[in-house]
Formats: C-alpha cells, sequence, structure tokens
C-alpha cells in the first residue's frame, strides 16, 4: 500500500509561526493545479506496483482550491494509478474556508475526511498567531461540517505564549463537545525566519515557555485518555477505528508519492524533494522535467528514520525488525543507548519492542536524537 501527498501552496494570509512553503498570491492557482496533474502522470510509473490507499491535500491551505480543481486531481490520481476501492481522501482546511456551501460541495466530491485548522477557540491566540479564522467561523464550520462528514480531524496549538492552563483547558473542552473522532495537537514552535521569530527577538510577543507547553501536553494526554482517544503517534489522537491512515503509513515507513512544489517523496529506499518555488516547479513541469532532488539512503539513515518514527508511535521500536533488516551490531548500539533512558523510566522494553513511556513522551524526539548512530554507512 502506498499513500499520494498533495501539496497545494497557497494561503490567504500567513500565520506568524509557519515555515512550510507557501505564497499569498493566488494568480497562479490554476497553472499549480494543471501542473499538479502533469506531474502526477510524468510520475505514475513510481507507484506502478502498490495500490494507493490515501490521497492527501496539504499545504498550504487546500481549501482556497475549488471543487471543480479538486475532483480533476482526484481524477486524474484515479485514471492513472491502481486505487484502493475505498480510499481515505483527506482535505486540509481552514474555518473560513469552509461555508456551508463549501462543505456540501466537498461532501458531494471524492473528499471524504476533513482536517480542519481551528488551532484554537479563543479570538486572542488566533490573532496572536494571526490566522485567517475568527473562534466564530470555528464554531461554525464544525457544527455545518459534522452534518454532512463523519470523519474530522481538527488541530489545535499548545504552549501559545500568555495562554493559561485554564484556557488550554476550555479549549479541549471545547474541542470533545463537538465529539469528533480525531484530534491533532502540537507544541508552538518558533521557526527561523518566521514573524514570530522576528516579534519575539523584538520583545513584542514573550517566548514560548517549554516547561508550561509540557505541562498543558499533559493536561491534553490526560483528558483525552479519559475521553477514550488513543495516542497512537506523539501529536496524534484517535478514537479506535479512526486512526488516519495518512499519519500511521508515514509513520509505519509505508511508500508515499509527493506532489507539488517541496513535497517530500520516499519509497524505502530514497527520498525525494522538489523544488519550493511555485515558478520554478510550474515551468519545469511544463518542460516535462521533474524539478526533484533525490537522496539514497545508506542503512545508517534507513536505521535513524525507523529509530525516530518508531518512538513516536505506539508501535514502538521493533527489536526483531532492528535485528533482521539492520544486524546485531545495530541492534547492540540501540540497546546500549536505551539503557539509561530506561532506568530513568522514560522508554520501556515490552514484548520485543521499545516505546515511550507517558514520562519520556514530551522529549520524544530529544531521546530519540540520542538513540540515532552518527556512523555513516
Amino acid at each position: 500500500m502506498a499513500g499520494i501527498y498533495i501539496h497545494i501552496p497557497f494561503c490567504k494570509q500567513a500565520c506568524h509561526y509557519c515555515d512550510f512553503h507557501f505564497s499569498t498570491n493566488l494568480r497562479k492557482k490554476q497553472d499549480m493545479v494543471s501542473a499538479l496533474q502533469k506531474e502526477l502522470l510524468l510520475r505514475k510509473d513510481e507507484l506502478k506496483n502498490e495500490e494507493v490507499q490515501t490521497i492527501y491535500f496539504g499545504g498550504g491551505t487546500p481549501s482556497v482550491l475549488e471543487i471543480g480543481e479538486i475532483n480533476e486531481i482526484v481524477k486524474t490520481v484515479a485514471e492513472n494509478y491502481s486505487v484502493i476501492e475505498n480510499p481515505e481522501i483527506t482535505l486540509e482546511a481552514n474555518p473560513d474556508d469552509l461555508s456551508l456551501k463549501k462543505i456540501k460541495e466537498l461532501s458531494d466530491s471524492p473528499i471524504n475526511r476533513l482536517s480542519i485548522g481551528v488551532q484554537s477557540f479563543f479570538d486572542q491566540d488566533l490573532k496572536l498567531m494571526n490566522r485567517a479564522h475568527n473562534a466564530k467561523e470555528a464554531h461554525l464550520c464544525l457544527n455545518e461540517s459534522k452534518k454532512y462528514f463523519e470523519n474530522i480531524s481538527i488541530d489545535l496549538i499548545y504552549g501559545i505564549p500568555g495562554m493559561t492552563h485554564k484556557r488550554w483547558q476550555e479549549n479541549i473542552t471545547k474541542a470533545l463537545s463537538y465529539e469528533l473522532p480525531h484530534i491533532s495537537s502540537y507544541a508552538l514552535t518558533v521557526e527561523p525566519k518566521t514573524a514570530l521569530k522576528a516579534f519575539i527577538d523584538k520583545g513584542i510577543i514573550p517566548n514560548v515557555d517549554d516547561e508550561m507547553a509540557e505541562e498543558q501536553f499533559n493536561i491534553l494526554c490526560a483528558l483525552l485518555e479519559k475521553e477514550g482517544f488513543i495516542n497512537y503517534e506523539i501529536s496524534n489522537f484517535g478514537k479506535e477505528g479512526y486512526f488516519s491512515k495518512n499519519n500511521t503509513a508515514y509513520w509505519k515507513g509505508k511508500k508515499y508519492l509527493g506532489i507539488g512544489p517541496s513535497a517530500h517523496s520516499y519509497d524505502g529506499t530514497k527520498r525525494g524533494w522538489n523544488i519550493n518555488n511555485n515558478s520554478k516547479y510550474i515551468r519545469s513541469i511544463k518542460e516535462r522535467v521533474l524539478p526533484i532532488e533525490v537522496e539514497v539512503l545508506s542503512k545508517t539513515d534507513r536505521y535513524n528514520e525507523y529509530v525516530m518514527t518508531g518512538l513516536r508511535t505506539i508501535w514502538g521500536i521493533s527489536l526483531y525488525k532492528i535485528q533482521t533488516e539492520f544486524g546485531n551490531s545495530y541492534f547492540e548500539y540501540l540497546m546500549q543507548q536505551s539503557d539509561k533512558y530506561i532506568k530513568e523510566e522514560m522508554l520501556s522494553v515490552d514484548r520485543n519492542k521499545i516505546s515511550v513511556t507517558k514520562k519520556g513522551k514530551f522529549l520524544c524526539d530529544g531521546i530519540a536524537s540520542d538513540l540515532f548512530m552518527i556512523k555513516l554507512n
């Protein structure tokens, strides 16, 4: 099974914290849609022996697309790839795009899962992040979306400067009131070359408090676990049967094809990434030249990636897989590096796998980096 990720590099306005590739100039949107379809055609042989299980529209803000544009892209996939009977087709959407008319149109399209970027139900947080929607629009779009879609996920951000634990709990409570089957939640991260970083450096906005963010992550885990959510990946919480198939495939190291500027691809042995310039991407695709760089992963690269992705999930790091795919030297190194974290009860070994504990969850990425093999093969 494989997935196709389609990057829509347009947004109405720039969020202060975002460092993803996008443009607020939508004039080339139709040219971009045509280029995405052409790239799908040019690369169809890359998945000729695979069935496509998921199609994921990410961005940027994919909900800026018209229904006709979405339908054309999905049709191009269906006509040129082997797609399973009922694929999961997700559209990332912003609340301000989800009018009642747009929601109805989406429900009649191939889209069967919405991932809605709520981020917060409070206007003061949304203004600080420079989101394009307000709290009222978030509530309205969720009320309407639930009438037409069963499979809905929302994004929430914690660790926002000035957000108290009380307000964070209220955010979670409001999210739970909609009885959604999936919630993704991320700590606000200060990325270089973003407006947020500049505002913090100038003292306009206070810096992110890592200790407060960790406390809010623990609040999130406790409240969602009580409501029957499974924290199947550090940032993803789903009810039974509603784990994101796209996310799950990514964290389990399945193949995926990345279409669009800045999109990444992975086939198990190679990783590729497209140019992150809209004009150059469109021009190159018109000339039938794939604007992609490819890196062949060494055994050590693949080990490190597996450790990173495995540790973030409930499936953990399979010791059997480490031994059979990478060999005893990698196995012994992993056990040696894991030892101190096991003693500190941040990692556990059970049923032939290494998993992160509740105590170690928030520090998962740092722990994983300490398990990486430095020596390259």
